[in-house]
């Protein structure tokens, strides 16, 4: 995959709300929607901070995304997010009709886009998206190995 100066930008961005998690003591894992060319949804982990075990980067990015712009539809929008999603986090991407995810850093245990199960491509499912990863892969592991290093 060929990365534009506008993908590493934009994932910076995300690495920047994944630094906000880990300062709440959150999994630090950031995600930012963008439309059109603007940023329109920000998020962070704040399962715990919310009580909440939705409330994933991702979630809660697509949520601000969906309220600014007023529709729970987000065609045309990519999710930047410095950890492969869950089959949760797909399934809301998928619900909002986001046309393009770009993931930092592979997850083995967990991600729903080619590393534990693909749903992106899934023919069952009426929408399909677009998966680039491993942008800033290095950076955005080195984030979450850092912070469960400091957890054992």
């Amino acid at each position: 995959m060929s990365w534009t100066d506008t993908d590493s930008e934009l994932m910076r961005a995300a690495i920047s709300e994944a630094n906000k998690a880990q300062a709440k003591n959150e999994v630090p894992v950031g995600a930012i929607v963008v439309l059109s060319g603007e940023v329109i949804g920000r998020g962070f982990n704040r399962t715990i901070q919310d009580c909440d075990p939705s409330a994933h980067a991702e979630v809660v990015a697509i949520r601000m995304a969906a309220e600014q712009s007023k529709n729970h539809r987000l065609s045309g929008a990519t999710i930047y997010v410095t950890l492969e999603p869950c089959a949760m986090c797909v399934g809301a991407m998928i619900q909002a009709r986001v046309q393009r995810l770009v993931f930092g850093a592979y997850d083995p245990k967990a991600g729903a886009v080619g590393s534990v199960m693909d749903l992106s491509e899934s023919k069952e499912l009426n929408h399909r998206i677009e998966v680039n990863g491993g942008l800033l892969d290095e950076e955005c592991s080195l984030i979450l190995k850092e912070f469960f290093t400091t957890k054992r």
